[in-house]
């Protein structure tokens, strides 16, 4: 089974090893009127700050709740202006009404959505966003030879899949963020973008993934060494940004 702590063993080098958001993604988010200058936001599940500090840039004021004590500590070092609260969203005291936005930037599939959504309802204003993303590392629409490696990896693999939706599935996911009848989608885009990556930077990248082992991104790694040194890597990028819907505080659970 993955572990939701994997990350606290890399936290050294998660920051570095794990590429930004993608350009498109932060104009996108601009254009929905989210990154205005002294809006209050809620990065859940903050990691070292790779939301955080782009967040941050544009003027906002960030509360970031991550309940590794490692990933949060680099998360204070790298970005001292942020609020931390180093617990998992289902346990953190969230005040009614104080965020005009709440991301949950590639760690929504950690999280017990009947036990958060409401509570994300709650600490949202009446006018605010629930913006989930998240990158997927291999579009699945781009079919390469260092592809075609990772997917004999996985093939190879003897330890059942990760339970619960298909993190990469936007459609399952957007059915599970509305099913409690909280929240209204209001946007789904999609970004494709690409990176060049050398063999250390592909082992140090996958060893960042929870259902990955040291040995699996070994051989991912051998395979860009095989592959002349260096590969480019086809990624998307998911957004669903969603409204809270007004349901009276006595019919909110």
């Amino acid at each position: 089974m993955v572990d939701p702590m994997h990350f606290e063993a890399h936290a050294c080098i998660y920051g570095e090893a794990r590429p930004p958001y993608p350009p498109a993604l932060w104009d996108s988010l601009r254009g929905l009127g989210v990154l205005e200058p002294g809006l209050r936001a809620l990065d859940i599940g903050a990691g070292t700050g790779q939301a955080t500090g782009p967040l941050i840039a544009a003027g906002l004021n960030v509360t970031a709740v991550e309940p590794g004590r490692r990933l949060a500590a680099h998360l204070r070092r790298a970005h001292p202006e942020a609020a931390v609260i180093v617990e998992c969203v289902e346990d953190a005291e969230l005040p009614e009404k104080a965020f005009d936005i709440a991301i949950a930037a590639t760690s929504i599939h950690w999280i017990d959505l009947d036990i958060a959504l409401p509570k994300i309802h709650r600490t949202l204003t009446d006018n605010g966003r629930f913006l989930v993303w998240r990158n997927v590392f291999g579009d699945p629409d781009a079919r390469t030879p260092f592809r075609e490696h990772v997917a004999r990896i996985v093939q190879d693999r003897r330890t059942p899949p990760r339970p619960g939706p298909d993190p990469e599935d936007v459609s399952a996911l957007t059915a599970e963020f509305t099913r409690s009848g909280l929240f209204a989608v209001d946007v789904v885009r999609t970004f494709r973008w690409n990176i060049e990556l050398n063999d250390r930077q592909v082992f140090r990248l996958f060893s960042t993934f929870s259902d990955w082992t040291a040995e699996e991104a070994d051989r991912a790694a051998t395979a860009v060494r095989e592959l002349g040194g260096t590969v480019v890597e086809h990624y998307m990028t998911w957004l669903v940004a969603l409204t809270p819907a007004n349901i009276p505080c006595a019919d909110r659970r």
